[in-house]
């Protein structure tokens, strides 16, 4: 394996491993302090900004273009603001069921939107891979603790899912139309802009839940859930995520997207909310051959090659 992919895949998988960890704190935050959902988001974005833009002062001054503080602020509509708005509101409304579901169809539409707009040629080691890996994502939602559970009496189920899977169709449209953009200037830059964007973006929505919220009466394990939710799910997440894009493809990366699960299972069997079973196992197995099928799988620059070779 070449140094960058093996790069790429280490960020992409401690990517989400942080993510997948993320639900338990951000729900102690959520339940235990009695914060909204979209303060819990706004949170997010503003903690992020705060620590790209920190660290940027300890960096070598990077100009950005003016056309392509346009495309930064595409990117940060795509990748965080549609994202993560659409995905919150489409959870309220459907059930954490039918989100987690329509979650694994992000590879897929990564894969369809590569193949459109990149050329990525759509080999059966690759569609194999992400059947398998949508395989055992499922297995483990199928056997969750989750499975009873339904949306709140003022739940929209049908507009919830459409919600959803816009979140995967917009996540799956800026890995592949930025792969080549995040590039061009240092990862600090990027995301320092990207956020500062998208915490202007959300704060219309949440200014008056902000204001309303007791800030200097929460618990020191509400104040930690948050330090985990904005550092760790956040912060250090999306800096992985921009090394990940650099160094692989597009599907390759979205194919992380099944890790998340397996990192929310084993959290939960390590807290004692839930146990290890033969399905649990099997899912991770096929999550893992579905990851190295989709890596394995020819690029468009091999495949040219080998045709020239034949020919």
């Amino acid at each position: 394996m070449k140094e960058e992919n093996f790069k790429g895949h280490i960020a992409m998988a401690g990517a989400n491993v942080f993510w997948g960890a993320m639900p338990p704190a951000a729900k102690i935050a959520m339940v235990s302090g009695g914060i909204a959902p979209i303060v819990v988001t706004d949170l997010r974005f503003f903690g992020a900004m705060v620590l790209f833009w920190l660290i940027s002062l300890f960096c070598k001054k990077e100009p950005v273009e003016p056309k392509d503080m346009m495309r930064l602020f595409g990117a940060a509509m795509l990748a965080i603001v549609l994202n993560q708005g659409c995905f919150i509101f489409g959870v309220k409304l459907t059930s954490p069921v039918d989100a987690s579901i329509i979650a694994t169809s992000m590879p897929l539409i990564a894969m369809v939107l590569s193949a459109f707009f990149l050329k990525e040629p759509v080999s059966g080691k690759k569609v194999t891979g992400i059947a398998l890996g949508a395989t055992g994502a499922l297995l483990l939602i199928a056997g969750s603790s989750y499975q009873g559970s339904a949306p709140s009496g003022n739940g929209n189920p049908i507009l919830g899912d459409v919600l959803v899977l816009l979140a995967q169709c917009s996540y799956a449209l800026y890995f592949v139309l930025f792969k080549g953009f995040v590039s061009k200037y240092s990862i600090i830059t990027i995301m320092k802009w990207m956020f500062t964007y998208s915490f202007l973006c959300a704060l219309p929505f949440s200014y008056n839940e902000l204001m309303g919220t007791e800030w200097l009466e929460m618990a020191p394990e509400v104040i930690a859930s948050l330090a985990v939710v904005v550092v760790g799910g956040t912060f250090i997440s999306y800096l992985l995520v921009i090394v990940g894009q650099r160094n692989l493809r597009p599907t390759v990366g979205a194919m992380y997207n099944y890790v998340q699960p397996v990192i929310s299972c084993s959290v939960a069997v390590f807290m004692g909310m839930d146990t290890l079973n033969f399905p649990k196992l099997a899912s991770v197995l096929l999550i893992a051959a579905g990851v190295y099928l989709v890596s394995a799988s020819p690029t468009r620059k091999e495949m040219e090659e080998k045709l020239l070779k034949e020919g």
